[in-house]
């Protein structure tokens, strides 16, 4: 269970970021604020999965560049299984492919690490509303530079791209769930998703688009 859910009003929060400096400048900055309690910190996004399925915190801070696992690839598989939990980006790119990226991914905002304590506390409690929440600096670039039609590929996350693949090659749903270590539910919630997305009904019409969109080989 959620540890705010026994605690009314306090958000619990997750640190992912494999810089100890910047995790004890943010629990040094986040403990001004009552109604912020951090549960637990790691420093890869590997371990990142775990550590939430263990805490189930309210918000993560997450880091990009990290070892064994970036930051927006754990939040993927984050978002998969926490439906609850929000992954807010932490991160010192400023650019709008890894804003674009971890949206895609299942964030749910992006600050810049030159961000003061009051808008990273006022973005972890926005995110934790179920709001959006991005630095003005990547509010204004969003702004400027509005996202061009998306071509047929880009509408599927990565992790739905290569369920597809596997699918388009004959696996099944429970074969897919054992390749990728995920549950037979995922899979068949990505599945769901997939057809939703591309309004494909069909596994032949499926296998087409994967070959169409260089999924898989013809």
């Amino acid at each position: 269970m959620p540890k705010s859910a026994t605690n009314e009003g306090i958000t619990t929060v997750l640190l992912v970021d494999d810089h100890p400096m910047v995790q004890d400048g943010l629990t040094a900055c986040l403990s001004y604020y009552p109604d912020i309690e951090i549960i637990g910190s790691t420093q890869d996004g590997k371990n990142a999965l775990a550590q939430a399925l263990k805490v189930q915190p309210d918000v993560i801070l997450m880091d990009i560049s990290m070892p064994d696992m970036n930051g927006i690839d754990a939040t993927e598989m984050i978002t998969e299984q926490l439906t609850h939990t929000k992954v807010l980006i932490f991160s010192m790119h400023d650019s709008l492919e890894f804003v674009n990226s971890a949206m895609q991914a299942g964030a749910c905002g992006y600050i810049l690490k030159d961000t003061g304590s009051a808008e990273v506390y006022a973005a972890i409690k926005a995110v934790a509303s179920g709001n959006i929440h991005f630095s003005p600096s990547i509010a204004a670039a969003l702004a400027d530079n509005p996202q061009e039609e998306e071509d047929e590929k880009a509408k599927l996350t990565t992790r739905e791209q290569v369920v597809l693949a596997y699918i388009a090659q004959g696996l099944s749903n429970k074969a897919v769930a054992k390749v990728l270590n995920i549950s037979f539910r995922t899979v068949e919630a990505h599945r769901r998703n997939i057809k939703t997305k591309l309004q494909i009904d069909s596994l032949a019409e499926l296998i087409r688009y994967a070959v169409n969109n260089g999924l898989i080989d013809s």
